[in-house]
């Protein structure tokens, strides 16, 4: 007999609604050295974060895309499980690709939501690189489907830019402004990003949170 082992998440053990955020992370060449070393640490410090909310580690469930090349580094699993990957710098930037493979992700996750009767909140995307696309149009069709999903309230969409970063183009992506990361402050980026995702975890799906002010990492 056949297992369906997306039902396994979904056992009466946890029917709590789930936040789903996606990491699309630039690993492009232009990242190695200390921004990539920065990051990984920032993952560490994403998982330490929210593994001190017991409702998160219910609650939120974390997926990576690394660029480039577009990979899925880690499919959707729950803080408790997350083992933050140690990622490395190689290849161009190919924005677009990883960005429709997000919002494919996102809408198998919603369906495997609906399919074991689990709520969810509208779902994240955090996007951080220090480039710009390099997928030309694949690009500005990602670019268009990321602005109608944004618009239609279906997904909430951050972009970080890193030193170097093209931050005009990031700007056309969603109706949020981009932020720039001050210096390599990955570590605040997290600390906030966990906070973040707590509070939004913490409330009723559908309802607006407010969200800390990104002073100290993060300026416009």
């Amino acid at each position: 007999m056949a297992i369906n082992f997306d039902a396994v998440e979904f056992d009466a053990s946890n029917p709590e609604p789930r936040c789903a955020c996606v990491l699309l992370l630039d690993t492009s060449g232009s990242m190695s050295g200390q921004p990539i070393a920065e990051l990984n640490e920032g993952l560490r410090v994403l998982k330490n974060e929210l593994m001190k909310d017991e409702l998160a580690q219910l609650r939120v469930e974390l997926s990576i895309i690394t660029f480039g090349p577009v990979k899925v580094a880690q499919d959707f699993i729950s803080v408790a499980q997350f083992n933050p990957p140690t990622l490395v710098a190689d290849d161009v930037t190919p924005m677009g690709g990883a960005i429709n493979r997000a919002l494919d992700l996102l809408d198998e996750r919603k369906g495997v939501y609906k399919v074991n009767g689990i709520s969810y909140f509208r779902p994240w995307i955090f996007l951080i690189t220090d480039g710009g696309p390099t997928d030309g149009a694949v690009w500005e069709q990602a670019r268009l489907r990321l602005q109608a999903a944004d618009r239609d309230k279906k997904i909430a969409f951050f972009a970080v830019g890193v030193e170097g970063a093209n931050m005009d183009l990031l700007n056309q992506l969603s109706s949020r402004q981009a932020l720039r990361l001050q210096g390599l402050n990955f570590r605040e980026m997290f600390v906030w990003l966990s906070s973040s995702l707590s509070a939004v975890s913490a409330s009723i799906p559908g309802e607006d949170v407010p969200l800390q002010s990104p002073m100290g990492w993060g300026a416009v």
